[in-house]
């Protein structure tokens, strides 16, 4: 059997009602995380613009652009060993094809985005993907077209030969690499949703009867064609038998996941009382990986600059802490005094942090206040497997980020649905309903 075809076996028979309880329950709650993204990403303006760049164009672009919409915001999950921020790519796939299709049982619901998940996490894994994203590869937009086929392949009910095909179209349709894109809107997420949708078209046709090359992952056609290695046993290991669900973290604010270690070391910090204008410096000490990229200093009318520059995230934490929950960061560069703190941060690599990576994303804060130095060192953050978000944090956050948006009221009800709609038929249909309004609101 091709090493595709066992994966397409995966994608057809795996239940999601097989997982053990607590992963089921992780399921859910990334479900609902993802929703948020996906409703905050709708309610600012680079969300609204992507929207509205396809106008009627058919189903597979515009779920393309409502998951592009949700990993615009920097709040979604992400798979740290591999690199992958996994559900905006498949949760939109599998709750828009629900509504499409009239598809309401929860068990085929969970299963596609189990599923999706679990081909995207492994296919970053196998290809080493926080290697490659310095090489200038985005793991996430490699893995997409395959997480979105394998997603839509299931909720087609497509069977093992069709599967197959559909992901070896999908894996065809593979770009990866991107240069350094700026400006707002920006044509990054225009490149993901295009990924995400060339996935469930890759699906639509193989539904159709289209063929790919199912034996493609047995030959070296992804060193041959984009220079990548594959560690095809990464991708097979106790597939079906373990779920990536208790390996995913949660974002707890807005932010690239290299800035959130040092965010939280240094909030720490300043509980403990060091007060933000007696700061005269702040070193921050990440692994080499990264370094040069959350160096990147926040840019006037870039938003994606903010969310990536640890200096400005940061600033934000002394200064505006409420605004590490500001999806749209509009009024980025509005506020001198952050400026001003951002400008004391530096960010060095610390070869004495490689050993935790990529299995942790950790950081060290040294900060020089009132003549003394302060140090703090933050490994695992919350949101990351070892300090999982509940359900009350997930519903905080979702506050936090969608009051000033949608308001509270909204929040709660869109909340209750998102918890709900993987319980029974009919509360998956009131949130696959509710997600597709959302895309068009």
């Amino acid at each position: 059997m091709s090493l595709i075809a066992e994966l397409a076996s995966f994608v057809v028979g795996a239940k999601a009602s097989d997982l053990p309880p607590a992963e089921r329950e992780r399921l859910s709650l990334h479900v609902a995380d993802t929703a948020v993204a996906a409703l905050a990403g709708a309610n600012i303006p680079e969300g609204r613009a992507l929207r509205e760049l396809g106008g009627d164009a058919g189903l597979a672009s515009q779920i393309g652009r409502q998951a592009a919409a949700a990993r615009l915001t920097e709040i979604d999950d992400i798979h740290l060993a591999s690199c992958i921020t996994p559900s905006a790519g498949i949760v939109p796939v599998a709750l828009r094809l629900a509504a499409h299709l009239r598809a309401f049982e929860p068990e085929r619901v969970a299963g596609a985005i189990w599923v999706g998940t679990e081909i995207t996490t492994r296919l970053g894994l196998a290809v080493n993907g926080p290697q490659v994203l310095y090489r200038g590869i985005w793991p996430t937009y490699l893995a997409a077209p395959v997480g979105a086929a394998a997603t839509a392949a299931r909720m087609f009910e497509l069977d093992e030969a069709r599967a197959a095909h559909a992901l070896s179209l999908a894996l065809m349709l593979i770009a990866g690499g991107v240069g350094r894109i700026h400006g707002v809107p920006s044509g990054r997420w225009f490149l993901y949703a295009n990924a995400v949708a060339s996935g469930v078209a890759a699906a639509l046709a193989a539904g159709a009867d289209y063929k790919g090359d199912p034996e493609l992952l047995d030959k070296n056609w992804l060193a041959d064609t984009h220079g990548i290695a594959l560690d095809r046993d990464v991708l097979r290991d106790k597939l079906g038998a373990t779920s990536v669900y208790s390996s995913l973290s949660m974002k707890p604010f807005c932010s690239a996941k290299q800035a959130i270690a040092a965010v939280e070391a240094f909030r720490a910090l300043l509980h403990e009382g060091v007060r933000a204008d007696a700061i005269d410096k702040v070193r921050v000490r990440v692994p080499k990986a990264y370094a040069a990229m959350i160096a990147t200093r926040a840019v006037p009318g870039a938003r994606q600059s903010t969310m990536v520059s640890v200096a400005h995230q940061l600033a934000l934490a002394a200064l505006a802490p409420q605004r590490l929950c500001d999806v749209d960061r509009s009024t980025a560069d509005a506020d001198a005094a952050v400026t001003q703190l951002a400008a004391k941060v530096e960010v060095v690599p610390d070869a004495s942090l490689e050993a935790f990576y990529p299995q942790h994303w950790p950081a060290e804060v040294e900060v020089a206040a009132g003549g003394q130095v302060f140090h703090r060192r933050v490994i695992e953050t919350r949101g990351d497997p070892e300090h999982p978000l509940g359900r009350a944090a997930v519903d905080a956050k979702a506050h936090c980020l969608l009051d000033p948006l949608v308001g509270a009221a909204h929040v709660d009800a869109w909340l209750r649905l998102c918890h709900d709609g993987l319980q029974d038929g009919a509360a998956c249909e009131r949130l696959a309903a509710a997600f597709a309004g959302a895309a068009a609101q």
